[in-house]
C-alpha cells in the first residue's frame, strides 16, 4: 500500500483495524494513483511526476486547517535548522554591502574566528570564484559557504589597511544556532530574558541566562515573548518546569485519533521570584503554552496584547525523499481548560492570515479591553490558585493591556527602514569606524553613556534617500524622525560591537511593555 510510505505505524494500525476505514482508504488511494498514472502517461505535454504528487498533497492539506502543511526536502531542511540547534558551515554573521559580503561578526570559537577572520572583513572569493560585484544572490552565496562538517573552503578576503588579498582555508564545522536574543538587568533587582523561538537548545540557554542574572542580584524576572512564533512544545514545557511547583499542569492535548497527553512540571526550581511575561499579536504556539501556563497557575502576570492564537498541535511526518508533512493531530489546552486556537474556516487560509490586520482595523490592538467586552461567559475561566478571570476564544489575553503605539515611528522612518537606508547607513558607518569605536569604548556601559550618532551620518542618509524620492511630508516629520534614526543606529552599532543583548538594552529603554512590567514587579501599579 502507498500508505506505508507516508504514515506512522500507529496511524496505519488505527486504519487497518477498522474494515470500513480500510475500504474507504483503499478506494481513495486507488483513485489518486490512477489519476497520477493517467496524467503522467497521457497528458498532452510532458509532466513532472514528483510535482504532480506535491501538488496533490498541497491541494489536500489546503482544505484542512491553516497549520497543516507540506514542505519539500530543501524547505524542510531550512525550516528545521533554526530549531535543531546547529547547522554546518563557516560560522559568521554577515550582511551584503554594495554587492560584497561584509562580516558583521565571526561566531565565537567558530571556524572563521579560529583562522583569524575579523569583523569588517570582506569575503570576495570562495574557492577562487568571485562572489563580490557579480550580483550573486544571498542564497547562492550561502550555498557556497555552507557544507558538510570537515570539508574545507578557501576564502579570499579584503581587509581594511591591507593592500593585497588575504587568503584563509576554513574547515567547516557544526555551527550553533541560538534562540536567546537578550539577557540583562533592567534594574538592580529585575532581569529580562528574551528569546525568539523554542528550539532544541532554548531550555539550556534560558537556564544559563537566568542563573547568570541571579548571580547579578536578580529577584524578579521579565520573560519577553514578543514576536516569538513558537517551536517545540517540549521546550516550552521544560522552561515552564523551571518556574512552577512540581506536578503543576503546564498544558494538555486532545485529538480525534491520538491519546490525550498531559505535560506537568518537574519542579526544577530554577527561579521562585515574581515573573511578568510580555506577549503581543505575534506570540504564538509554544509562546502561548508558556505564558498560558504561568498565567493559569498564578505564577506570572501577562502584559501586552492578545497573542496570535495557535492552539493546534502538528505531527511531523517525514517522507522518504526528505520532504515532510506537518499534520494537525490535536488541540492544546492551558491548565484552566482554555483552547488557545482562534477560530478558522477550513480551506480559508487567506482570511486566517489577515487576522492581525483585522485586529488593527477593528481597534483591538490600540484600545484597552476592546476584546474582553464581547467575550461570552462560556469563554471565561479562572486561574487555579487565585481564581482570577482569564479569557478563552483565541490567544492568551493579557492581564494588563498595552496598546500598539502606531505613532512610535513616523511614516518617513518606516519608509527609510523598509528601503534599507537605515541598515545600509549602519553598515557603511561600522565599516569605517569599527576599530575606532572598539578602542574608544572598551565596555558597553561607556558606549551607552557617551556615544551619539553624528549629525552628518543622518544628513547623508537622508540626502541619499531624497535622491530616490524618499522624503518627509514636512519639516515636523523630519525633526521627529531624526531621534528615532539616531537611537536605531546606536542600537545597531552596539549589536555589531557586542551582541543582541546590548541592542535590546538601547531599543527597550522607553518600551511601554517593559516599563509596565517593571512597575508591576516593583509593586507600583495603580
Amino acid at each position: 500500500m502507498l500508505m506505508m510510505l507516508c504514515c506512522p505505524l500507529g496511524v496505519q494500525a488505527q486504519f487497518l483495524n477498522n474494515p470500513k476505514n480500510e475500504d474507504a482508504l483503499e478506494a481513495a488511494m486507488r483513485k489518486l494513483v490512477m489519476a497520477t498514472v493517467m496524467t503522467n502517461n497521457y497528458y498532452v505535454d510532458s509532466v513532472d511526476c514528483n510535482k504532480l504528487v506535491e501538488n496533490a498533497i498541497n491541494g489536500m492539506l489546503s482544505k484542512l486547517d491553516p497549520h497543516s502543511a507540506y514542505s519539500n526536502a530543501k524547505d524542510t531542511k531550512s525550516m528545521n535548522e533554526p530549531l535543531e540547534g546547529s547547522f554546518e558551515g563557516i560560522g559568521i554573521q554577515f550582511n551584503m554591502l554594495d554587492d560584497t559580503l561584509l562580516v558583521i561578526q565571526p561566531i565565537t570559537k567558530g571556524p572563521c574566528e579560529k583562522v583569524g577572520i575579523l569583523a569588517g572583513d570582506r569575503i570576495v572569493t570562495v574557492n577562487d570564484t568571485a562572489i563580490a560585484g557579480v550580483k550573486m544572490s544571498k542564497e547562492d552565496i550561502m550555498k557556497r559557504l555552507r557544507g558538510p562538517k570537515g570539508s574545507k573552503v578557501r576564502l579570499g578576503v579584503k581587509r581594511q589597511g591591507v593592500r593585497d588579498m588575504v587568503y584563509f582555508t576554513v574547515t567547516r564545522d557544526k555551527i550553533p544556532v541560538t534562540t536567546l536574543d537578550a539577557a540583562y538587568m533592567v534594574t538592580p533587582t529585575i532581569g529580562l530574558v528574551r528569546f525568539s523561538s523554542f528550539g532544541a537548545t532554548t531550555h539550556d540557554e534560558v537556564v544559563k541566562a537566568v542563573e547568570d542574572l541571579k548571580a547579578k542580584g536578580m529577584q524578579s524576572l521579565i520573560i519577553d515573548l514578543q514576536q516569538n512564533g513558537g517551536g517545540y512544545l517540549q521546550a516550552a514545557a521544560d522552561i515552564a518546569s523551571e518556574f512552577l511547583p512540581k506536578n503543576d499542569l503546564i498544558v494538555y492535548t486532545k485529538g480525534r485519533n491520538v491519546p490525550p497527553q498531559e505535560f506537568r512540571s518537574a519542579g526544577r526550581g530554577l527561579f521562585d521570584g515574581k515573573i511578568v511575561v510580555l506577549i503581543d499579536e505575534y506570540s504564538a504556539s509554544a509562546a502561548e503554552i508558556l505564558s498560558g501556563a504561568l498565567q493559569d497557575q498564578d505564577k506570572g502576570l501577562v502584559v501586552g496584547r492578545r497573542s496570535f492564537g495557535k492552539g493546534l498541535v502538528q505531527r511531523p511526518i517525514n517522507l522518504p525523499d526528505g520532504s515532510m508533512i506537518r499534520l494537525t493531530i490535536a488541540h492544546y489546552y492551558t491548565p484552566s481548560g482554555r483552547c488557545v486556537q482562534k477560530p478558522y474556516v477550513k480551506g480559508k487560509s487567506e482570511e486566517y492570515a489577515k487576522d492581525v490586520l483585522n485586529r488593527l482595523h477593528s481597534g483591538e490592538l490600540t484600545h484597552a479591553d476592546s476584546m474582553k467586552a464581547h467575550i461570552p461567559d462560556s469563554l471565561k475561566y479562572q486561574t487555579l490558585r487565585e481564581k482570577r478571570t482569564v479569557y478563552g476564544g483565541g490567544g492568551i489575553m493579557p492581564d494588563y493591556f498595552i496598546p500598539l503605539d502606531t505613532t512610535l515611528y513616523t511614516r518617513y522612518y518606516r519608509e527609510l527602514s523598509a528601503k534599507s537606508y537605515i541598515i545600509n547607513a549602519n553598515l557603511h558607518y561600522m565599516d569605517k569606524h569599527r576599530k575606532k569605536l572598539a578602542k574608544r569604548y572598551p565596555t558597553f556601559a561607556e558606549f551607552d553613556e557617551a556615544f551619539t550618532v553624528e549629525d552628518e551620518v543622518i544628513e547623508k542618509m537622508l540626502a541619499d534617500a531624497e535622491k530616490n524620492k524618499v522624503k518627509p511630508k514636512d519639516e515636523e516629520e523630519r525633526q521627529k524622525t531624526i531621534p528615532q534614526l539616531k537611537r536605531m543606529l546606536k542600537a545597531l552599532a552596539a549589536r555589531d560591537l557586542w551582541d543582541m543583548t546590548e541592542y535590546f538594552q538601547i531599543i527597550y529603554r522607553d518600551n511601554e511593555m517593559v516599563k509596565k512590567a517593571v512597575e508591576l514587579l516593583e509593586g507600583k501599579e495603580g
